[in-house]
């Protein structure tokens, strides 16, 4: 592959701040460890968590690169000791602690996945954070299994577009909400059964009309806070309720008695600090019964493209709320 620069650039902020503190900076190239893959970046995908780490708000876990970034496409250019050779030079995306933005970043050799064929490096590097989350807590946590009926909070969201993606490519009806009609309308297009404007209706009064007073099977919620009781009041008997974040706050009082008459579940995850064993096995079932799908009908929904220089736009998009899917940096 040649020999590597000494240097790269990379978005590494000395201070939290607004979107004004996402700048390019000179940083050295780092070195794969045992069963690590450096990978030059092609692009990397923008979440809200970069948001909430540039404001101060979450630290990357004890090990973690100060780079933000939580997920990388591009080619593997050199491998840790324990990794094949044989893996340099292919094209990869992976999950990362952090370290994304940036021209070259490490990943463990277990949570690289395959670019899919026909996938630009875009599209790609949009995939992995989205949908480790959205596997992991829809299918896994919250047991979705086709013919279910879920709710997901923020359907234009990069969560939101990919929960509609995977929920119609796994036989759930899935009912998103959003903000306008026009994002109604984009959810709509994205593949979801049922959009409902937040702003203008009750989302309670309106899941129970759309499932004729059953409820759905699950909720993914990433708002939190007051959401947590009416989200309650939107399930079906041993339906299961699913925190990914906390955007209206990190409590909630809920009325125990409906969850305990209906059997319900509450429960939820945070993906960046687990072990590299769960993100690895997480991969794996990833690669035999998602990535087969991805394709002509199941791609990620790409809002829009920054260079890496850039960053602060980007951020300053996903701040606006007016994204529709996925933010993605590239490098080239």
């Amino acid at each position: 592959m040649g020999a590597l620069p000494p240097e790269m650039v990379a978005i590494d902020p000395a201070a939290p701040g607004g979107p004004e503190v996402l700048v390019p900076v000179a940083r050295p190239v780092p070195e794969p460890g045992p069963k690590e893959v450096l990978i030059r970046v092609a692009a990397a995908g923008v979440n809200r968590p970069d948001v909430m780490q540039r404001r101060g708000l979450y630290p990357p876990p004890p090990g973690a690169p100060s780079i933000p970034g939580l997920e990388v496409a591009g080619t593997i250019v050199a491998t840790g000791e324990g990794v094949a050779r044989e893996m340099v030079g292919q094209a990869a995306c992976a999950l990362v602690p952090g370290g994304g933005y940036a021209e070259y970043a490490i990943a463990h050799a277990d949570v690289c996945l395959p670019v899919p064929e026909g996938f630009s490096m875009v599209e790609a590097a949009a995939l992995p954070e989205t949908f480790f989350t959205v596997w992991t807590n829809l299918f896994q946590l919250g047991r979705a299994r086709a013919g279910d009926a879920v709710l997901v909070h923020g359907g234009t969201s990069g969560i939101g577009t990919t929960a509609i993606l995977l929920g119609k490519g796994f036989g759930l009806t899935v009912i998103v909400t959003a903000g306008s009609p026009e994002k109604c309308a984009r959810a709509i297009e994205v593949g979801a059964a049922h959009a409902i404007d937040y702003r203008a209706e009750d989302f309670v009064a309106r899941v129970g009309e759309i499932t004729d007073g059953r409820g759905v099977d699950v909720v993914l919620d990433m708002v939190g806070g007051d959401y947590v009781p009416r989200n309650v009041a939107c399930l079906a008997e041993e339906g299961r309720h699913v925190s990914i974040a906390i955007q209206r706050g990190g409590t909630a009082e809920i009325p125990l008695w409906p969850i305990m008459a209906r059997r319900l579940v509450l429960t939820g995850s945070t993906l960046r600090a687990r072990p590299v064993a769960v993100k690895a096995a997480l991969a794996d079932e990833l690669r035999r019964r998602v990535w087969p799908k991805l394709g002509k009908s199941l791609r990620p929904v790409i809002d829009a493209v920054f260079p890496l220089a850039e960053a602060a736009a980007a951020h300053a998009r996903m701040e606006s709320g007016a994204h529709v899917g996925k933010i993605v940096l590239t490098t080239g």
